[in-house]
């Protein structure tokens, strides 16, 4: 299962970033290989000052080892081996009318000291931050994750949707970080559910990434805007930056299993302010997506 997902992952990577370049018409993504000193490596793509994304990365990895004290008392266990891999992407467009967005879809197998797997699991999701509030866009970007979902399971939708909604919770802003989309964990093998099922369903939200997203850049990446809304957006970055370092996982499983900083700290925005107390005018549309934020809705 692990050589077929990172087999997987590595196309996808592929799908991914060309689609990318050919929505920026200007930029290419520089790829970084790398390999970690105990165990393991990745294939970093980057963009930086596109016309259309100012900063994004789409990174793959797998790694293995012995797993960190701090992620062994994470998971109760003791002199565990572990495999992950994993495609992670987060993009910063420039214009502020085009949505931020990240994905993630990862496989994780833990072993017993013969060897052989104790415990194993997919997770992932995607999800949508934008900067001003385009109903349409935010309900293309839910329809495209409920059709895929659908094919598998009618419940997972509602229910990855509300777990996306409490993951991606900035709770010293007690703030919604986006407008969601899906996220899972832990998808265990069960004789109903056998690892193959999970494969497939968590292989066909990495295809549906694409369709979710590059339709609403098309449509937003020409429009234009002032300085004080591009101000904006670098207010809200702030936000997204505040969650991944603070609350994020991920991250926190990187920094801990000795990750490549570079790659991890690839989801952070270049240009990012925090002005003191900020506060967006009663009725406009920076208070309309604040309002969102505070109280996440149901797309479709």
């Amino acid at each position: 299962m692990k050589t077929q997902f990172y087999s997987f992952i590595e196309n996808l990577q592929d799908e991914i970033t060309t689609a990318l370049e050919n929505a920026d018409g200007n930029a290419t993504f520089k790829e970084d290989l790398w390999k970690r000193p105990e165990g393991g490596g990745g294939r970093t793509r980057v963009v930086e000052n596109g016309r259309v994304f100012e900063k994004g990365g789409v990174n793959v990895s797998a790694v293995h080892g012995t797993l960190p004290q701090a992620m062994q008392d994470y998971f109760k266990v003791s002199d565990a081996q572990f495999y992950a891999c994993g495609i992670s992407l987060v993009l910063h467009p420039k214009n502020p009318m085009v949505p931020t967005v990240h994905a993630n879809f990862r496989y994780f197998e833990l072993y017993d000291q013969k060897g052989e797997i104790k415990d194993q699991w997919f997770g992932g999701g995607m999800d949508l931050t934008p900067y001003y509030l385009f109903e349409e866009d935010a309900q293309h970007f839910h329809s495209i994750c409920k059709t895929a979902c659908d094919a598998h399971d009618p419940s997972f939708y509602k229910k990855y949707k509300a777990r996306c909604d409490d993951y991606f919770w900035n709770t010293h802003r007690n703030e919604a970080r986006g407008i969601g989309g899906l996220f899972f964990d832990y998808l265990r093998p069960t004789s109903e559910w056998p690892t193959s099922k999970w494969y497939a369903f968590v292989t066909a939200i990495g295809k549906a990434f694409l369709p979710a997203y590059l339709p609403i850049v098309e449509k937003r990446k020409q429009q234009t805007y002032t300085p004080e809304q591009r101000q904006w957006q670098e207010i809200r970055r702030g936000r997204y930056v505040e969650f991944n370092l603070v609350h994020d996982k991920g991250t926190a499983f990187g920094l801990k299993t000795q990750g490549r900083i570079e790659s991890i700290l690839m989801s952070l925005p270049p240009h990012v302010q925090w002005p003191y107390n900020h506060i967006p005018e009663e009725g406009s549309p920076e208070a309309a997506l604040v309002k969102v934020l505070k109280q996440p809705r149901q797309w479709v």
